[in-house]
């Protein structure tokens, strides 16, 4: 996979694209990690990519041709058209299943704003994609691009140690993960669920979604209501869902 994020403060990647797993990515040639100063693509001799807009009002706008001109020199010689993502307030709300649809694409294009907007013929005739991480004011986009590449390039495959993390991480279930333990098994007199110690794998998979289901329930209720879950399953929670009302009554 490509991955280029157009911004004005390309310096501001450095670290998060060396470091990490990123980084180690990068290395084994699993993605390439471009940060490119749009500013470059600038016909102005004063390099300018921002103007007021038309019809008045406070802030300056982010310019059509700069990054109408950046996209095109990153896509000029590819047969499959990347995805162009805008990183925006008025995105769509940034998801895990979002991140595994871009994992699986070629070639990925970040647009990072520090203006009042952008000119919406950016929108409306170059992006593919708008996004947000979440509702909240940022200085740029370059914060919320970072987000994303993160949780997209940890799903590519041979990113992470243990393929299997990304699978049971939390959201990528539809569920919040079951919690962790490791040695000792006990410390300062906390102890470490019996069912871990046991060596039974079929009770600790039990264990880890009856867990997963009630990490849920407790601090995301509002998941549950797309997860996949069988008959028995909902009774269970229904039944602790029953039991948590009548300790709080």
């Amino acid at each position: 996979m490509k991955i280029d994020v157009l911004t004005l403060f390309p310096d501001m990647f450095a670290g998060v694209f060396g470091s990490s797993i990123l980084g180690k990515a990068a290395d084994k040639g699993i993605v390439e990690l471009n940060a490119i100063n749009f500013r470059t693509y600038s016909t102005s001799k004063h390099g300018t990519v921002d103007d007021t807009p038309y019809g008045g009002g406070g802030g300056m706008v982010l310019k059509p041709d700069p990054i109408f001109a950046a996209v095109e020199d990153r896509v000029s010689d590819e047969a499959v058209k990347p995805r162009i993502i805008l990183m925006c307030p008025q995105g769509e709300t940034f998801t895990q299943k979002k991140a595994e649809e871009l994992s699986q694409e070629q070639h990925l294009i970040f647009i990072c704003g520090h203006y009042e907007g952008y000119d919406e013929r950016i929108r409306e005739h170059l992006v593919t994609d708008e996004l947000s991480i979440g509702d909240y004011v940022l200085t740029g986009g370059e914060i919320p691009a970072m987000t994303v590449v993160d949780s997209v390039v940890r799903l590519l495959p041979g990113v992470l140690g243990n393929e299997n993390s990304a699978v049971t991480d939390s959201f990528s279930t539809g569920l919040l993960e079951y919690p962790h333990y490791t040695r000792p098994a006990e410390f300062r007199g906390m102890k470490v669920p019996d069912v871990l110690l046991s060596g039974h794998h079929a009770n600790v998979e039990k264990w880890r979604r009856e867990q997963s289901l009630l990490r849920t329930l407790q601090r995301r209720p509002d998941l549950l209501e797309q997860a996949e879950l069988t008959e028995t399953e909902r009774r269970w929670l229904a039944l602790q869902n029953k039991r948590s009302e009548t300790e709080q009554s």
